[in-house]
């Protein structure tokens, strides 16, 4: 029998997660408590998704009640449920794209690896088969499944790994003129597709310049590329709009979702995917088949917790309370420009932002004293990052007080050592 607890954590450092492992055991609205009964405000939402809260009782049963009359079953060949067919339907009167297929999958990474290969496979279903190279952007996060770390903006997480995908592409994620020199030297009879993050999430919460995603769009339309929008964090109300598409004014082919959809209390995600795309195999005619599938796709308790979380979203108006607490936010983070450990305070669009610090060291440092102050602040980017992205329920007087428990943790950092 082992003596020490064996769970593996994602992401960690397991000798410095052992010393110090923090036990969450409940939530309510924007607060945490752990095992030892310490109240703490979670800013970053878990991984950016709980935006409907912590707690909400309405998603709990309706998933109960799913389970006690089918938990789940095979959404392979003909099969289906309904909580899955209702899903799909409301995904696809609310999509940002025409007549709007609706691809569901277990989460963001599986969402990601649809896309890559729905990408490669389109474009050999319309007589294209040299169309195979996948772009992204530096510092983009597409997941960790094999497709996304292998496509990443961000060379960490293929540390020992190398790349797993031949033919994929970088760019800077602030010029579009990168990714036009790369169709205009030839690589348009070779690519497939351009994965975008609306606004770079875990690279560090990066605006693109506003006439960067438009450019990206003209590109993809004069070369024959598949713009895919990665909404894995920004869908459903994270930027105040349901997408962030909507508010950029960007017409993507296929858009990816998670986290939002079902604010976490089940693993769901998925992809929505326009009629051009699907053509080849939704054709009465046709004779295709897309070879993926996911055992726990189209899940049938989480397609109903999915419903109810995003009952919630519209009866209680969050998209629309995203975007007025957009000024809050910006408001009370603004002040932490000046403190001597930051670098800059990066807010946009909604219930966003990033604020950067000195260097990674200082950003855990923090992250530890803004903890025991009663404060879950996280790294991201390089490490030198601390991500912001709380519940949309989450209070005016609660962001003030986020805030201040930010800067006292600065403070207290400084002081130690300045």
């Amino acid at each position: 029998m082992t003596t020490t607890q064996p769970l593996w954590h994602g992401q960690a450092h397991m000798p410095t997660v052992a010393a110090s492992r923090r036990v969450i055991v409940r939530g309510e609205g924007a607060y945490l408590w752990d095992a030892d009964g310490h109240r703490v405000l979670d800013l970053p939402a878990s991984l950016w998704y709980c935006a409907v809260g912590h707690g909400r009782g309405e998603i709990a049963d309706a998933a109960a009640a799913q389970m006690r009359e089918l938990a789940a079953y095979s959404n392979f060949q003909r099969f289906a449920t309904r909580p899955a067919l209702e899903l799909a339907e409301l995904l696809a009167d609310a999509a940002p794209l025409d007549d709007a297929k609706v691809f569901l999958t277990s989460g963001g990474s599986d969402a990601v690896d649809l896309a890559v290969k729905l990408a490669r496979r389109y474009w050999s279903a319309v007589g294209r088969p040299g169309k195979r190279t996948i772009v992204t952007r530096e510092r983009s996060y597409h997941g960790l499944h094999g497709f996304g770390t292998s496509i990443a903006g961000l060379d960490v997480y293929r540390e020992g790994l190398d790349r797993l995908l031949p033919d994929v592409v970088q760019i800077p994620f602030d010029d579009w003129r990168a990714f036009e020199r790369l169709l205009e030297d030839g690589g348009a009879d070779d690519v497939a597709a351009i994965l975008v993050e609306p606004v770079i999430g875990s690279g560090g919460v990066l605006h693109a310049p506003d006439d960067y995603l438009a450019n990206l769009r003209r590109l993809c339309d004069e070369h024959d590329v598949l713009l895919v929008a990665d909404e894995v964090i920004t869908g459903f109300g994270r930027v105040g709009a349901l997408f962030a598409c909507e508010r950029f004014g960007l017409r993507p082919d296929v858009l990816l979702f998670a986290k939002g959809v079902s604010s976490g209390y089940l693993p769901l995600g998925g992809a929505l995917i326009s009629a051009a795309v699907a053509a080849p195999f939704w054709e009465q005619d046709s004779t295709l088949v897309l070879r993926h599938g996911l055992t726990y796709q189209a899940h049938a308790t989480a397609c109903a917790a999915g419903l109810a979380n995003l009952g919630v979203l519209e009866r209680e108006g969050l998209v629309a309370r995203a975007l007025e607490l957009e000024s809050v936010l910006a408001a009370v983070l603004r002040p932490l420009d000046a403190h001597p450990l930051v670098e800059e305070v990066r807010v946009g669009a909604g219930l966003l932002a990033g604020i950067v610090v000195r260097d990674s060291g200082v950003a855990g440092r923090v992250c530890d004293v803004a903890w025991e102050r009663g404060l879950v602040a996280r790294q991201i980017g390089d490490g030198d990052v601390l991500h912001v992205s709380p519940p949309l329920t989450i209070e005016p007087e609660q962001l003030a007080a986020a805030a201040e428990l930010l800067t006292a943790s600065l403070d207290d950092v400084m002081a130690v050592a300045p």
